[in-house]
């Protein structure tokens, strides 16, 4: 069934629906396709640029006990096409994993998409639909990235946790005809960019490069902005990553982030980097009500889509 949706900022979209195919852990196809045509998602002196055609998607990537939901957008045609495996960030709220979206940085997928890149984008076990349980108890307690207590706060596990499932994202997608092997970028923001980091730490050899936006774990104690848990061992943490990794690494940070103020962020860049790993790390002008969530807005692509340019340009 074909059908039609009105974007809100202007254009339209073909919207393919195809049927879900139940095959047990084979479960592969492509349930949601939409073609986007030429719009530009960006400010009025560029309405008329014409921009490169891409195609969204909603696919069931196998998993065990349920298939992974993920959203993935890549551009018109056969490729192959370098690809970005985006990480969501972390909800340990039970009612937030539940409401979990199933995109959250689409405007940032839609930028590497027009860019030549197919980007995937999966919702991690014990969100979204398969939030059904308490999941550092369950089914998906292997995958979970809690940290436990405060004073023993376990980040270094909470974001290998997420790296593993960015290598088997990794080897899933590699799988695909009309992917580039060899040519992987991970991007993550806050408990995603840290399993970004943490997947850094063990240099996949198909992984290019790493972007951080806004990374880190034990924000928010207690509910209370710029309160971390435990900010010495996060520090500790990420040094211990960066003395093997080896893989280059974007961090991008905002002066009004709530979760990881400027004085930590320059912090964890300084211990990463006399560990031996290798950061460029940039610290943005404050954004919005709380920059945490730069990624979020169709309106930063503007501010972070040239240094993140200028950056992969130096590491082809």
């Amino acid at each position: 069934m074909i059908a039609t949706v009105y974007h809100p900022n202007g254009g339209k979209m073909s919207i393919l629906l195809r049927g879900l195919i139940a095959t047990g852990y084979a479960l592969s196809s492509t349930i949601l396709s939409l073609i986007l045509p030429n719009l530009v998602l960006a400010g009025p002196e560029a309405e008329h640029v014409p921009a490169p055609q891409v195609r969204e998607e909603m696919w069931a990537i196998p998993s065990s006990p349920v298939p992974m939901l993920a959203y993935l957008i890549r551009p018109v045609g056969g490729g192959p096409f370098p690809l970005v495996v985006m990480n969501h960030g972390v909800s340990l709220d039970a009612t937030g994993r539940s409401y979990f979206p199933v995109i959250e940085f689409r405007a940032a997928a839609l930028w590497f998409a027009r860019q030549g890149y197919v980007v995937v984008a999966p919702v991690r076990p014990g969100y979204g639909a398969t939030a059904i349980e308490i999941p550092e108890r369950g089914l998906f307690g292997l995958f979970f990235s809690g940290v436990g207590k405060c004073s023993d706060a376990e980040f270094r596990e909470a974001g290998l946790a997420v790296a593993s499932i960015d290598k088997w994202i990794i080897d899933y997608m590699s799988t695909q005809s009309f992917i580039k092997r060899d040519e992987v970028i991970i991007v993550g923001q806050s408990g995603g960019g840290w399993g970004s980091i943490a997947l850094g730490s063990q240099n996949p050899e198909s992984v290019r490069a790493i972007i951080g936006f806004a990374a880190g774990r034990g924000g928010h104690l207690n509910g209370k902005p710029n309160n971390n848990c435990a900010p010495d061992q996060l520090v500790d943490a990420v040094a211990e990553f960066g003395r093997t990794a080896r893989v280059p690494m974007l961090w991008i940070y905002t002066h009004n982030d709530s979760y990881f103020g400027p004085d930590l962020s320059k912090r964890m860049a300084e211990a990463f980097r006399a560990a031996g790993g290798n950061v460029e790390y940039h610290l943005l002008s404050d954004f919005g009500g709380d920059g945490h969530f730069l990624i979020d807005s169709a309106d930063a692509v503007q501010l972070w889509a040239p240094i993140v340019s200028e950056f992969l340009a130096k590491h082809p």
